[in-house]
């Protein structure tokens, strides 16, 4: 049996019957951040240009919707990440799509969410060591866009594995300039939605796709990840519940940048309202890989006239405009905010540092990349030279045996923001999990976080009630939920 048959006939009889409790409500709050992240797109010029583009979010047309709705959430890094891969801007887009036009209740929604969450997650982190990473591994959304979609419909298995493979054998290969350097990034969850529901169309008409795409030594994994990990895939089903790795987001911005951001608006607090004559300097320490991508998007970056796709990765700017303002939000993305001197003459004072310590608990923790390099074994050193010289491959030292279950998940980039004011004084803070990150912290509280979220972007509580309680919700409140949620 291939990989894609052994997933599809796994994921399309799963039930929500057989889903632990806390995976379903890792599951109900993803739909609600979900929305949120729709929210705050919708309200930024960009968001608005899909609209004027391509309509509404909800239309007649699911597939429509579909890609909306995923145009609309991905590029602010509004979005919830897992192990592995930027999951929401399909796994949780195309369901709430589709119960929005089929009239699913509360139990099918949450069931295709999870169903499309652990075949993306699963074929994400098969080629998590390779050369798209996060957002750039555009490839994650066919397989969340084809499982999202059938799972929803109650498709049998054999559709799944036409459109999985028909949607794997021609999967996107983005260009990091347009990806960093122009609005394009707005569409990159959108186009392989689209490709990934079309695939199902595709397979729904008689096409059929090949069984072995992903594992083939001319298939996708062979193009995509200089370590390949096909056992990842079907590894551990039903027992490794990769939506439970979930990570929310809680303010904008790249991944990188969270713990720092947070590290900010504690000391904003603490240290009141401050200018940027205040400060002599902000010395940020960070991991590798926050460093690394800020400097691939430093060459994009020109005050207000950065586009937002690189912007979002600019810890300075992040991290300047909350130790103003002590928060950061969509709208801190647009004019009038980008045209803020203060914060961009603050940005010029923030030096970021390295420290060897906080690469290595980012590289070990299970999200992002410490899981896939556990079960790499020995054959993760090709990668990790690749990545960063044999430095790196001895930094990771030894790994331990991969984890049976990711009940104990953590997502570790790590930071500490230090600020030396003018007076003399200097004021520090450090956080190694971030707000909304996977952690114990995150277990115990991620409803009240996402509400928060949701609450903030303008949702109306109404909505954030009907999640709270989602799997008891019938056909009539997942479609007043949806429809609210965006109105």
């Amino acid at each position: 049996m291939t990989l894609i048959e052994n997933l599809s006939r796994w994921a399309s009889g799963l039930d929500l019957g057989d889903v632990p409790d806390r995976v379903a409500g890792f599951a109900s709050s993803q739909v609600l951040s979900q929305l949120a992240a729709a929210r705050a797109g919708a309200q930024h010029p960009l968001g608005q240009a899909v609209i004027r583009g391509f309509g509404e979010p909800w239309q007649a047309n699911a597939a429509q919707s579909a890609f909306v709705l995923a145009g609309l959430t991905s590029w602010l890094h509004y979005d919830d990440t897992a192990y592995a891969g930027h999951l929401s801007n399909s796994t949780a887009t195309v369901p709430m799509a589709y119960a929005h036009a089929l009239g699913l209740d509360g139990r099918g929604l949450l069931t295709a969410v999870i169903a499309a969450n652990e075949c993306a997650a699963r074929i994400t982190a098969a080629a998590t060591l390779g050369r798209f990473r996060g957002q750039n591994a555009a490839h994650t959304h066919l397989a969340g866009a084809v499982s999202g979609r059938l799972r929803a419909e109650g498709a049998p298995a054999q559709d799944w594995i036409n459109a999985l493979g028909i949607a794997f054998s021609m999967p996107p290969w983005p260009s990091l300039r347009a990806f960093l350097g122009s609005d394009a990034k707005v569409l990159s969850a959108a186009l392989p939605v689209r490709i990934g529901l079309d695939a199902c169309d595709a397979a729904r008409a008689g096409l059929a796709g090949p069984r072995d795409i992903l594992e083939h030594p001319d298939g996708f994994l062979a193009a995509f990840a200089s370590v390949p990990l096909p056992e990842a895939v079907d590894l551990a089903l039903g027992r490794r519940w990769h939506t439970e790795t979930l990570s929310f987001k809680v303010h904008p911005g790249g991944p990188g940048l969270d713990a720092a951001v947070d590290c900010a608006a504690d000391l904003h607090r603490a240290l009141g309202p401050l200018t940027a004559d205040d400060i002599d300097e902000v010395v940020v320490t960070t991991s590798m890989y926050t460093l690394l991508a800020g400097q691939k998007a430093a060459e994009f970056c020109d005050r207000e006239r950065s586009p937002v796709s690189a912007l979002v990765f600019c810890t300075p700017y992040a991290v300047a405009t909350t130790l103003l303002t002590g928060g950061l939000a969509g709208a801190d993305f647009a004019l009038p905010a980008l045209a803020d001197d203060q914060r961009w003459r603050l940005a010029a004072k923030v030096r970021l540092e390295h420290d060897a310590g906080m690469t290595r608990e980012s590289l070990l923790s299970q999200a992002p990349f410490g899981e896939a390099l556990r079960q790499a074994g020995p054959r993760a050193a090709k990668w990790l030279e690749e990545v960063g010289t044999q430095w790196l491959v001895d930094l990771a030292g030894e790994l331990s045996p991969p984890s049976e279950s990711f009940q104990a998940a953590t997502k570790a980039t790590p930071a500490r923001v230090e600020v030396r004011l003018r007076t003399g004084r200097t004021h520090s803070g450090e956080r190694s999990i971030p707000v909304g990150a996977i952690g114990p912290d995150t277990r115990a509280r991620h409803p009240a976080m996402v509400r928060a979220k949701f609450l903030a972007a303008g949702g109306p509580e109404e909505t954030a009630d009907i999640a709270a309680d989602l799997p008891a919700a019938s056909a009539a409140q997942v479609r007043r939920m949806l429809s609210l949620a965006l109105r």
